[in-house]
């Protein structure tokens, strides 16, 4: 589910589950978690491309697993992925998405954890958490971080999606490329980043990860628990209800 190609100093990990357009699985995302820790050891590589098998960057989380799980397993699964992403901060070596097609909940959080983000001018974002009934259970901070707390709030109350002209305005996405051309941009982002010496990337990174980290693991557990509450309410359980019927 998860492809790593290594060209030179860059790692191209792809997430490859398009038949279930990409969705953060609990497998998924030990793969995930494997791919970018094999590139953080690799001496080799000086920075990561983060991006999704077509159609699309990423669907968020893999709702049919997640309706099979009791409300405590899907807030550990959840945790497990909220650790993940806030790991990318906290990585000596910057991470870049490259998005095509649509970021989609946790998909849509995941792109913007990365250091940057390039993006497809028609790529579609979405947080359809909250018309589902819940609370995004992890990785608002990095919303909040991209965007400031009023643009972040209507954005997870998810009544419409954005594009990726919209998010760039706005400060989600970082670089817009031509349809089909994100991975290409992206790479070409990561390349000149890895030509500035190693331990400096880093030190940067350290620096500025107490304003952009600030406080996230406490509000992952903050939201995660809003997240429970929020999946024992009817219209949760409707939603999860029409997964499991078709799984």
């Amino acid at each position: 589910m998860i492809k790593l190609d290594n060209q030179g100093p860059i790692a191209i990990v792809t997430i490859n589950r398009a038949e279930r357009r990409n969705a953060l699985g609990s497998q998924l995302m030990r793969d995930l978690n494997a791919a970018l820790a094999d590139s953080e050891r690799n001496d080799a590589i000086g920075a990561v491309v983060l991006t999704g098998a077509p159609p699309a960057f990423c669907a968020g989380s893999d709702l049919k697993e997640l309706a099979g799980l009791s409300i405590a397993d899907m807030c550990k699964h959840e945790a497990e992925t909220a650790t993940f992403a806030r790991a990318i901060g906290y990585r000596a070596k910057p991470v870049i998405a490259a998005v095509e097609g649509y970021a989609l909940g946790g998909g849509m959080i995941l792109a913007a954890s990365c250091d940057i983000v390039v993006a497809a001018s028609n790529a579609r974002w979405h947080l359809p958490e909250a018309p589902n009934g819940w609370l995004p259970p992890w990785g608002l901070t990095a919303l909040l971080t991209r965007v400031g707390p009023v643009r972040a709030r209507r954005l997870t109350w998810g009544a419409a999606s954005i594009d990726t002209i919209e998010a760039a305005r706005i400060g989600l996405v970082d670089d817009v490329a031509e349809p089909g051309a994100a991975l290409s941009l992206a790479t070409e982002i990561a390349g000149g980043l890895s030509k500035v010496p190693r331990e400096a990337v880093a030190s940067t990174k350290r620096f500025f990860d107490r304003f952009i980290m600030a406080d996230a693991e406490r509000l992952d557990e903050v939201s995660s628990r809003e997240f429970a509450s929020n999946c024992e309410t009817p219209s949760s359980q409707k939603t999860f209800e029409r997964f499991t019927v078709k799984s």
